[in-house]
């Protein structure tokens, strides 16, 4: 990665954070970065994935998620500070986006039960996608969450993920045609279940599934989420805490056996 490049995008990035409630346009973050609004949106997309007005948008969704759970302001409140004049769209987005509603999100503080993924017709055979997610050492983690996203953010419903109980192999049935990215989240281990850590991330993709292939292999490699890397919107505490308990009671019934 450049450096000359990089650097200008995290400049780009700082004005975004530290301007959620205000009106910003493409062209006042080409001008933080000192880059024509051309040039800026494309090396931006190139170093991050999406565009500078989707991971603005997911900045703005990401505080809402630390608002709702660390503040009592109302959702009307929220939605003002982190720039939506219309709490409705606010609303709208962050359920589509988290996966919840902002006030489910606030009452089962951060957390999903479930994760449905999208339902799409497949042919036969249905492929999978395979692989194996290996992390850096010095950052042992616990349980894993990999989904197929047709975005490489990983928000909203997956169209197929799975849960490991650590690093290693993993699977994805019946996938669909379509151009999809692997996206991989973990925490620390022992953190499962804590709000405020910072994440360990990984991609593989763009993936084309077409007719008549039997399986694609896509290795994730985790790495410590850093400034480029887009905002993780999915509300993925509890579906690790869940099956970290699925886990543990399964074990508990093996050593009772």
């Amino acid at each position: 990665m450049d450096e000359t490049v990089a650097r200008a995008v995290e400049r780009a990035i700082t004005t975004m954070r530290g301007n959620l409630s205000d009106k910003v346009t493409i062209d006042d973050l080409a001008r933080s970065a000192m880059f024509s609004k051309f040039h800026f949106s494309r090396v931006f997309r190139k170093i991050t994935g999406v565009s500078p007005g989707r991971f603005l948008s997911a900045m703005r969704l990401e505080e809402a998620k630390r608002l709702l759970l660390s503040t009592n302001l109302t959702v009307a409140d929220i939605s003002h500070q982190v720039g939506y004049n219309s709490v409705g769209t606010f609303s709208s987005r962050f359920r589509t986006s988290v996966g919840v509603s902002p006030i489910t999100y606030r009452h089962t503080r951060g957390a999903t039960t479930e994760m449905p993924a999208i339902a799409r017709a497949t042919e036969t055979p249905r492929p999978v996608v395979r692989g194996n997610v290996s992390l850096p050492e010095g950052h042992p983690v616990g349980m894993v969450f990999v989904g197929l996203f047709p975005t490489p953010m990983l928000q909203g419903s997956p169209v197929r993920c799975a849960v490991l109980d650590r690093p290693g192999p993993y699977t994805l049935h019946d996938v669909p045609t379509g151009t999809w990215h692997v996206l991989a989240h973990a925490v620390p281990a022992g953190a499962e279940e804590a709000l405020a850590v910072r994440p360990l991330v990984g991609a593989h993709g763009p993936i084309a599934i077409r007719p008549g292939i039997a399986a694609r292999l896509a290795d994730l490699r985790l790495h410590p989420m850093r400034v480029f890397d887009p905002p993780v919107l999915t509300a993925l505490l509890d579906l690790r805490s869940a099956a970290l308990g699925r886990l543990r009671t399964a074990q508990q019934l093996a050593e009772a056996g």
